[in-house]
């Protein structure tokens, strides 16, 4: 018996969902698959790493939705190709369904695997669906990527209305075509965290249900880390456990300036599309000749929250304890490292890749980047953040600050590593230098 596969990775769920839509209205039925893709597994170091906790978590809600319409998710672990060759020596399968996932190893991986699959007589059908507008679908009118956000996302904003409203919004009606699926027991159940080598643990994440009130409140508290003033839908966005397109639609209905970050989003990946350098290299080559101090014992001190500014150790001491950090928060830790200590801002950006629940590469990069003025649209080199008057702006009463920071004003907090007025003015002349002014 021929069947179809639909494979899940970054869209990990059954509603609005592209490609498992297209799945599902194919000839065959479809047996959904998801893997453990080991080569991603052995990157992390951490062994009670929060991310595999949560997959793991949604692959059993994923496979108990399927066992009630008499189907089974196929979990495997291992090297996708090998995975895929041990598949095709079990099923008569005719075609493979997925959804694009636009980072550098996985779009490497793909082009593997479907190579492979044709080579099988298979066709390999990808969809959008972790963003609204990819690649090439926002440019500029003579055909070149757009490298400023503010005209990007006007274009993008316009686009959105240039067919009938909703039509890049609509939602797939996956529901409709679930007698589709390949009836078929759960048999071979679900690797465990322990035959991955890695650890479970009691975890909470947070709702993947947006609160209406914070997005009522969103422009004027969003910068307010002591508040409860943002989403925190970001591990969602990330695992594909909620629609973009949902959430898109809700921000234009309720906020255009959460609107704005999920815009941000789409930017970010078509950046890393057209200009792939940017995941190792500085976007603006002009910033090559930058000499970084990379001083290990500051790197560690940033690492640990022991800088002895308030703001940027309680933004760290967050990300280490919860997998999270507030955004005016990661752009206050971003700066003082690579402006005040001048330490590269690779270094940062891998340092959160291992620590962020929300990790996604493009936005995280481009984050980074935009900190160390070293990016796209990048905040000016000139343009130093002090931890002293961001805490007064955005923390006046220091609730966050002595949240995250018990000995604060304690003779057991750490004095400042680096005196503000100097380091802004050793980073000035550094770039300067880098610059040849």
């Amino acid at each position: 018996m021929k069947i179809s596969i639909f494979w899940f990775r970054r869209d990990l769920r059954f509603e609005d969902n592209a490609g498992f839509y297209y799945a599902l209205r194919g000839k065959y039925s479809v047996l959904p698959l998801f893997i453990f893709d080991k080569n991603i597994l052995d990157d992390l170091e951490d062994k009670l790493d929060k991310r595999v906790i949560f997959i793991h978590r949604y692959i059993e809600k994923l496979n108990k939705s399927l066992g009630e319409e008499g189907s089974t998710l196929l979990v495997k672990y291992g090297d996708p190709i090998q995975v895929w060759k041990d598949i095709l020596a079990k099923y008569d399968i005719a075609e493979v369904y997925t959804n694009k996932d636009y980072e550098p190893y996985a779009k490497e991986r793909d082009a593997t695997i479907a190579e492979y699959l044709q080579s099988e007589g298979i066709s390999f059908h990808s969809y959008k669906d972790q963003c609204i507008f990819e690649m090439d679908e926002v440019l500029k009118k003579d055909g070149d990527p757009y490298t400023v956000f503010t005209p990007y996302s006007k274009v993008w904003k316009e686009k959105l209305k240039s067919k009938d409203n909703d039509f890049y919004l609509k939602p797939y009606p996956t529901e409709k075509y679930l007698d589709n699926l390949f009836k078929k027991e759960d048999k071979e159940g679900i690797p465990s965290h322990k035959e991955m080598d890695f650890k479970d643990d009691e975890v909470s994440f947070p709702s993947s249900e947006v609160d209406e009130d914070i997005l009522k409140k969103y422009s004027d508290e969003r910068n307010l880390p002591a508040k409860k003033s943002t989403t925190r839908i970001g591990i969602h966005l990330r695992f594909g456990t909620v629609s973009i397109r949902q959430m898109a639609a809700l921000g234009r209905e309720k906020s255009n300036t959460w609107l704005n970050e999920l815009i941000w989003r789409d930017f970010y990946m078509m950046i890393l599309h057209h200009f792939p350098h940017v995941v190792d290299k500085n976007f603006h080559k002009k910033y090559d000749n930058l000499k970084w101090r990379n001083s290990e014992e500051e790197f560690e001190a940033w690492c640990n929250g022991k800088t002895g500014y308030p703001i940027v150790d309680a933004g760290m001491r967050e990300l280490n304890e919860t997998g999270f950090m507030h955004n005016r928060v990661r752009m206050i830790t971003a700066s003082f490292l690579t402006k005040h200590l001048l330490i590269d801002w690779r270094w940062g950006e891998a340092y959160f890749a291992k620590k962020l629940l929300d990790y996604e590469l493009a936005s995280n990069n481009g984050g980074w980047q935009w900190a160390a003025g070293t990016g796209t649209d990048a905040q000016p080199y000139f343009r130093i953040f002090n931890p002293y008057s961001q805490t007064e702006k955005f923390d006046p009463q220091k609730k966050y600050i002595k949240r995250w920071i018990p000995e604060f004003e304690k003779t057991s907090y750490p004095k400042p590593i680096v005196e503000h007025k100097e380091a802004r003015e050793r980073a000035l002349r550094t770039f300067k230098k880098a610059l040849g002014k």
